[in-house]
C-alpha cells in the first residue's frame, strides 16, 4: 500500500466503492481478512492504470511545455494554449511529487522485503555497515592498539575487570507485599474492547508500518477508519467472547 495514492484523483472514492461492494460471510476475524485481501488485489489493479510509467508521463509533459514555451517565445500564446500550459506544468509538479513518494516508501520496502534475504542487495548493506562499525584502532590507557588480537584482548580485559564482584547477600522478595487488583481494575482487563480504545491505539503507530513490505499500513486505515471500523469491530468483538482466531490470522495479521 502507498500511503501517496490519497493525493491521486479518485482514490478515496474508489476505495471506500470497493471495500463496500465487497460481500463476505463467516465471522468477523475471516470477513475483515478477506476483505483486506480482496482490496489489495483490486487496488493493485488501480495502480497499473493510475500511477505506473510516472517517468515516461512526466518526460511527456515535459516536452508539451517545451513546445508551448517555445510557442510563447516566437508569437502570441492563445488563451487555450495558457490553459493549457498552466495545467501541464501542474500536472509535471504534481506526478513528479508522486514520483519522489512512490521512490522514498518502495525503498522502505525493498529493505524490508530483501534486507533479510540472502541477497546481493543484503551483502550490500552488510557490508557497508560492517566497514562503519568496524574498530581498527583503539586506545587503552594512552597507549595505542591495533590488530584484532590486541583489541579483542584489550575487550575482554576491560569487561572482565568490570563484571569481577564479591558474592555478597542480597534482599530477596519472598517477604514484599505488592499491591493487588480491586475488583474493578480486574474487570476493566477483560472488559469488551471499545472503538475508542481501538481507535487510540490505530493512531498511536506510525502511519507508513505494516507487518510486512506490500501489507496493509496503518495510514490506510486511519484514512478509510470510517468504512473500516465496522469489520475492524466486529472481528474484535468476537474475538472477545470466544477467545479464538480463524485459520490464516497469525500473528503477523495481530500485530495489523
Amino acid at each position: 500500500m502507498l500511503k501517496c495514492w490519497k493525493d491521486i484523483p479518485g482514490y478515496n472514492l474508489f476505495v471506500r466503492d470497493k471495500w463496500n461492494s465487497f460481500q463476505v460471510d463467516g465471522w468477523g476475524g475471516y470477513v475483515l481478512k478477506e476483505k483486506l485481501k480482496m482490496i489489495k488485489v483490486a487496488l493493485k489493479e488501480w495502480h497499473k492504470t493510475h500511477a505506473q510509467n510516472l517517468p515516461s508521463r512526466i518526460d511527456n509533459l515535459k516536452i508539451r511545455l517545451a513546445t508551448l514555451d517555445e510557442k510563447g517565445e516566437e508569437d502570441d500564446i492563445s488563451e487555450e494554449d495558457l490553459v493549457e500550459l498552466h495545467g501541464v506544468s501542474h500536472d509535471i509538479h504534481s506526478l513528479s511529487r508522486l514520483q519522489a513518494s512512490i521512490s522514498w516508501q518502495q525503498s522502505r520496502s525493498l529493505w524490508l522485503k530483501e534486507g533479510d534475504a540472502n541477497s546481493k542487495y543484503f551483502h550490500s548493506v552488510l557490508a557497508s555497515r560492517r566497514r562503519r562499525n568496524a574498530l581498527s584502532v583503539i586506545q587503552v590507557d594512552g597507549v595505542t592498539l591495533e590488530g584484532v588480537n590486541p583489541i579483542r584482548q584489550a575487550v575482554f580485559s576491560h569487561f572482565e575487570s568490570h563484571f569481577q564482584a564479591p558474592n555478597v547477600d542480597r534482599p530477596g522478595v519472598d517477604d514484599l507485599q505488592f499491591k493487588r487488583l480491586n475488583p474493578m481494575e480486574i474487570g476493566g482487563l477483560t472488559k469488551p474492547f471499545s472503538e475508542t480504545e481501538v481507535k487510540l491505539a490505530v493512531w498511536d503507530c506510525d502511519s507508513y508500518k505494516s507487518p510486512g513490505p506490500d501489507g496493509i499500513n496503518f495510514g490506510f486505515i486511519k484514512d478509510f477508519w470510517a468504512d473500516l471500523r465496522g469489520d475492524v469491530m466486529r472481528f474484535l468483538s468476537d474475538f472477545h467472547r470466544n477467545g479464538r482466531l480463524t485459520k490464516g490470522i497469525n500473528s503477523t495479521f495481530i500485530a495489523l
